[in-house]
């Protein structure tokens, strides 16, 4: 039933841990002043500071320690892919990450590090420094990256009335311990930067202003943050959401895609947004319709439920009246 799957999602690690991040919107606010007239809103994929005739792009991830624990490379790939994700997420290009690192050994990090020097390879994005550590009591890793936009797609952008669209990758696997779609470690480097160069095209063609990475909480976690940065609601249709064959639908939403981006798009311009990705054999479906309530409303076939209602309980705690454009 709709409503047992509902719960189950509720209770999600991804979706728990994503109320972490209410600690952050208690200590820091909605927003950081930048200068006498700029303000740098809080609760993005990455901090957007304006700058010349664009945006500088900073973020930050640190990897889950039982994969850092577990799979020591595949945590250091995912600690550079999952920040040039957020960079492309939001409309920009990457310039450079660095990385903090620490080890209860030498040996500790290397395969840390051969993962991290992979994925930098790999997106072109070179590491430019850091802070290294391997004299700890524990090992663990996280990684800050660089950016660069001309236009943003922003998580603050989402209108009722927007369609949702879920773009991804199916050209993979599921990892066999972890909750992560893998369509990137045996792919063609030049395929994988060209699909995420889709993101800023999208971005500077005027076609898409709001979205997210689909990250740790997957689409359903993903799609939450969205609609309480925007002040906004939505009905997400279970029966659209494409899914890789083989792959339970409830694991599938709550999976982190080494590609995956969920964009709140105007109706007239959603036939042009999925040409774009569909031309380089990615998929690109309609789930849902953004609504004016604070509702996030789960339907399938003849039933609905309730899955969130924001206006009740926060999920990161990052919410505001939505930016006047």
């Amino acid at each position: 039933m709709l409503s047992e799957l509902a719960a189950q999602l509720r209770q999600a690690l991804g979706i728990l841990q994503k109320q972490d991040i209410q600690t952050a919107a208690q200590a820091l606010g909605q927003s950081v002043g930048f200068n006498s007239s700029t303000k740098i809103l809080l609760g993005d994929d990455c901090a957007a500071i304006p700058d010349l005739e664009g945006y500088l792009l900073l973020a930050a991830e640190g990897m889950w320690p039982l994969l850092v624990e577990t799979e020591p490379w595949f945590a250091g790939w995912c600690a550079v892919l999952v920040n040039i994700c957020d960079i492309y997420a939001m409309g920009g290009r990457p310039i450079a990450l660095a990385d903090t690192l620490w080890s209860q050994s030498i040996s500790a990090s290397q395969p840390l590090w051969d993962g991290m020097k992979a994925a930098a390879q790999t997106y072109n994005v070179p590491i430019v420094g850091g802070h290294t550590n391997c004299h700890s009591p524990y090992n663990a890793l996280s990684v800050a990256i660089l950016g660069r936009a001309k236009r943003l797609i922003a998580s603050f952008n989402a209108q009722p009335g927007d369609l949702l669209l879920v773009a991804t990758d199916f050209r993979g696997k599921p990892h066999p311990k972890h909750p992560f779609w893998d369509a990137a470690t045996a792919a063609d480097p030049l395929q994988l930067r060209e699909d995420l160069e889709l993101l800023p095209r999208l971005a500077e063609a005027g076609l898409c202003d709001a979205g997210k990475d689909i990250s740790m909480g997957g689409i359903i976690g993903t799609l939450l943050m969205l609609l309480e940065t925007s002040g906004c609601g939505a009905i997400l249709d279970l029966d659209r959401v494409p899914c890789p064959d083989g792959l339970p639908l409830e694991r599938w939403l709550l999976c982190f895609p080494s590609y995956g981006f969920l964009l709140s798009v105007r109706p007239d311009q959603v036939a042009t947004v999925q040409s774009k990705f569909r031309y380089r054999d990615l998929v690109c479906e309609v789930v849902g319709e953004v609504q004016s309530t604070q509702e996030l409303i789960l339907k399938s076939q003849e039933e609905s439920v309730v899955f969130w209602d924001l206006s009740e309980q926060r999920l990161t705690g990052f919410a505001r009246e939505k930016v006047k454009r």
